[in-house]
């Protein structure tokens, strides 16, 4: 079949972008991915450099407690596969050549691809465009500048023909935010927590509206939708959303709605004892 298939190794493409754009090694944290743009750059890379239409993106990265938002973002993207391997404890990525390989060695053999464009520089992939190439199949390796640093010397020698993407290219879809370091306090400060009164007027939906707006404008739009569809299907959020210090301060809200709700539920009950019996329930958030 002619068509042309992407392996994306997410590890190297993040490694790699952020020393290219922050002139050092950075964590994955420091960068935004503008992910849609980014799929389109590899699109359009692909179908010039092979001169056939896409047939789909295979995204491949490591995980430690699940897909991220990100993964699922991307996982709900058309024509994109999203492969997980998983991050051992000292943060190093496992699983992810070897899935990689696995599929290039798959489509060649189905010739489901004429061509291949693979983002890596590991070379334990090279097996992989071997056998991929012994079925007929032409493979274009791509890197970041600098690519003789970050790329097996053994694969580019492989591949059919090579390409670098640098600092133009890389900043049209990547961002490095620089990290300021603050100055840690003299002596820390320790606030004087008033407790909370129950107020008289019920918690309305309007205040309930108002704090989930809140909360989702502080989430990047490019997840969203990939949020929504994840927790319609699994009932949660992904772990890295969940445990972030954003919903922790959300959940210290929530608790205090309670608070509030319990009092009122208090006062109600005090006023009409019969209904003690009735068999009505207050539900709360959790």
């Amino acid at each position: 079949m002619d068509r042309v298939a992407v392996f994306v190794d997410a590890g190297y493409f993040f490694a790699q972008g952020a020393a290219l754009l922050s002139g050092k090694k950075s964590p994955r944290g420091e960068l935004t991915p503008d992910l849609d743009k980014i799929l389109a750059a590899f699109e359009k890379y692909a179908c010039e450099i092979s001169r056939v239409p896409l047939l789909r993106i295979y995204w491949y990265d490591g995980t430690s407690t699940g897909p991220t938002q990100q993964h699922l973002a991307l996982a709900y993207k058309p024509h994109v596969k999203v492969r997980l391997g998983f991050v051992n404890k000292v943060g190093q990525q496992k699983g992810v050549d070897s899935l990689i390989v696995t599929d290039m060695i798959t489509l060649a053999r189905n010739r489901a691809m004429s061509d291949a464009v693979l983002l890596s520089g590991d070379e334990d992939i090279r097996v992989g465009v071997q056998q991929a190439q012994e079925y007929g199949v032409r493979v274009h390796l791509l890197g970041i500048s600098p690519c003789r640093g970050s790329q097996s010397q053994f694969l580019m020698q492989e591949a059919d023909t090579t390409h670098e993407w640098g600092h133009d290219e890389i900043s049209a879809f990547l961002t490095h935010n620089l990290k300021l370091v603050q100055p840690a306090p003299v002596m820390p400060m320790i606030p004087v927590v008033e407790p909370i009164a129950a107020s008289d007027t019920p918690l309305s939906p309007t205040t309930l509206n108002d704090l989930a707006e809140e909360a989702a404008a502080q989430i990047d739009a490019s997840v969203l939708d990939g949020l929504v569809k994840s927790f319609e299907s699994a009932g949660r959020l992904p772990p890295d959303v969940d445990r972030s210090g954003e919903t922790e301060l959300w959940i210290a809200r929530l608790k205090t709605i309670n608070g509030t709700a319990i009092g009122v539920c208090r006062r109600h009950e005090t006023a009409t004892p019969a209904a003690a019996g009735s068999g009505t329930r207050a539900v709360l958030i959790p």
